[in-house]
């Protein structure tokens, strides 16, 4: 086998006019040619330390990478004649290694460094070691930034793995991790269909959240692809693509309430009980509470009269309730006052002749009031002062009173 192993590397060693320009390249590939697996790794760590250490004559005389390429083609050209990959492993580790520090000093030539991406790929694809294939992917995706044809076959290749999987068939996830992080480091926002697809699949939680981060941090318009998923995808990638929205670091303000105002008004067009839709509904009506987005305004009203009717019926927690007059109070104008004046009349009413009420939602309206600073809310929240509501409620309705825009 030793000897097959030489011949062949001797033909493409002879055959090669690239690598007569370096005398100490040729030296180094003759080395390596004739040496067992053991002396090959051995030869590889000696240049990668000198090359590490700068050596004086050898960076100069000596373009590694030529030499790490040529060593990742020995490994694709020969593991499927070894039965114990431990040795070629380490041959493939070193060359990365090598390459990659290479590639960093600037070292890789342009005409050299697509021959490189290509033996790796091909490597990729053919290798049965799911570790040694991750590393290989990773690398890829630092060294070959820029490189669209590359960033097309990574995106393909994971939507592949994702569509045998939503399937049935069993996959590496391994692999899907790795090509998720060299898609992150290739930064192309061509890949935001596949992550998000990767996303929408069940696979484990760790997956979707690496999906989520690289989505994060690959530039391009993240706001566009979010908003046409939100308006025009099922309701389950609805709501995943809003969950993006709230953990989103990187989308601003005006971003985040244009999204969630839009997620609001998807939930309510449909007359559907649809769990996906309901929990976006919910989910981005809290955003718009914390945002202060008064644009919402319309939108939160159709949200309270829809949340009070499910409560009435006992289909929604009050815990629901709450927060739809929490939204009205913190994105709502003049109409959303009208909508919780009138509510407190009700509960003013109740509470004089029967002394009855529920102190959370009578709490909550008296804030909200208090937060739209509407003056016609005033009438009653004076009332609420001579009721016999608690202290809280009270003392609530008199810093609301303060709070009213004359």
């Amino acid at each position: 086998m030793r000897k097959l192993f030489i011949s062949f590397f001797l033909f493409i060693f002879i055959s090669s006019g690239i690598f007569c320009e370096s005398p100490l390249l040729q030296t180094y590939l003759q080395r390596f040619v004739r040496a067992d697996l053991l002396a090959k790794i051995e030869l590889l760590y000696e240049v990668y330390s000198n090359s590490e250490a700068a050596h004086t004559g050898f960076s100069q005389n000596f373009n590694s990478s030529y030499f790490y390429e040529y060593a990742v083609q020995f490994v694709l050209d020969n593991y499927a004649q070894i039965d114990d990959l431990r040795d070629m492993n380490t041959i493939i580790n070193i060359s990365l290694n090598g390459i990659l520090q290479e590639y960093n000093k600037g070292n890789i030539e342009s005409k050299n460094i697509n021959s490189i991406i290509n033996v790796l790929w091909k490597l990729f694809l053919e290798y049965p070691d799911s570790h040694s294939r991750a590393e290989v992917i990773i690398t890829l995706g630092l060294i070959g930034k820029e490189d669209q044809i590359l960033i097309d076959k990574i995106n393909s290749y994971l939507m592949e793995l994702n569509l045998l999987f939503r399937s049935g068939e069993n996959v590496d996830y391994s692999i899907i991790s790795a090509c998720i992080s060299a898609l992150m480091e290739l930064g192309n926002s061509s890949s935001y269909p596949v992550l998000f697809s990767i996303i929408c699949s069940d696979f484990p939680e760790v997956l979707a959240s690496e999906s989520y981060g690289a989505l994060e941090l690959i530039p391009g318009n993240l706001q566009q692809f979010l908003l046409n998923i939100i308006e025009n995808n099922p309701p389950d990638e609805k709501f995943a693509a809003f969950k993006a929205v709230i953990n989103s670091n990187r989308l601003s303000i005006p971003e985040r309430g244009l999204l969630a105002e839009l997620a609001l008004a998807q939930s309510l067009l449909s007359s559907e009980d649809d769990v996906y839709l309901s929990a976006m509904r919910y989910t981005a009506v809290l955003l718009l509470t914390n945002l202060r987005w008064t644009r919402a305004n319309a939108l939160a009203i159709r949200h309270y009269y829809r949340v009070q009717a499910d409560y009435s019926q006992d289909i929604v927690p009050k815990e629901r309730f709450l927060e739809a007059i929490s939204c009205l109070g913190s994105v709502g104008n003049s109409d959303a006052a009208l909508v919780l004046v009138l509510q407190l009349g009700l509960i003013n009413l109740r509470t004089e002749n029967t002394g009855n009420y529920d102190a959370e939602i009578t709490l909550s309206i008296v804030q909200s009031l208090g937060l739209i600073g509407d003056n016609a809310a005033f009438n009653h929240l004076t009332s609420v002062t001579k009721l016999p509501y608690n202290e809280d409620i009270i003392a609530a309705a008199k810093e609301a009173i303060t709070r009213l825009k004359w």
